[in-house]
């Protein structure tokens, strides 16, 4: 539903891109079971219900089990929740996946890196999270960098950590 309302894809044109493509509820998938090798897993964007079950371990999709399994098999999770505001059962819900070793990434537009359009901000969110998995896009604007303006960022504000 998501792909739908924010996007121009359609869901065909998505599982073409997939080399593999499960059914929600299909428990038996191999990315259920802790022998499929991964890297690990990113969901973005990750609903306060799942993270709900993520945190929980009462997993009722495909999508939660696999999390679940990702987090058992000590591999990395990152997790991108972007509903707010957000009350104390969600911070509750995120500090859970956090203390069982998930990466809790709230797309947070970097301004420091000057973005000129939505992509500038979907390239860096998206290059933030394959940075998580060692995979370099090329299309991160680092901190102090600015490759792309030339310019020197300038520090504003007595607090050096500022």
């Amino acid at each position: 539903m998501t792909l739908g309302c924010e996007t121009s894809w359609k869901v065909a044109g998505v599982k073409a891109l997939a080399t593999h493509c499960y059914a929600a509820d299909d428990m038996a998938a191999a990315i259920a079971s802790g022998s499929f090798q991964t890297m690990g897993m990113a969901i973005v964007p990750c609903s306060m219900r799942s993270l709900a079950e993520i945190a929980s371990g009462a997993t009722t999709t495909l999508l939660t089990r696999a999390a679940d399994v990702t987090l058992k098999e000590r591999r990395r999770l990152v997790l991108l929740p972007r509903e707010t505001p957000l009350h104390s059962g969600h911070l509750r819900n995120m500090l859970a996946v956090s203390e069982l070793g998930g990466i809790i990434a709230p797309p947070v537009p970097a301004f420091y890196a000057k973005p000129e359009s939505i992509e500038d901000l979907i390239d860096h969110t998206v290059g933030r999270v394959l940075d998580l998995f060692g995979l370099d896009t090329g299309n991160v604007e680092r901190w102090r960098e600015n490759r792309r303006k030339g310019a020197a960022i300038r520090v504003v504000g007595g607090n050096k950590s500022d």
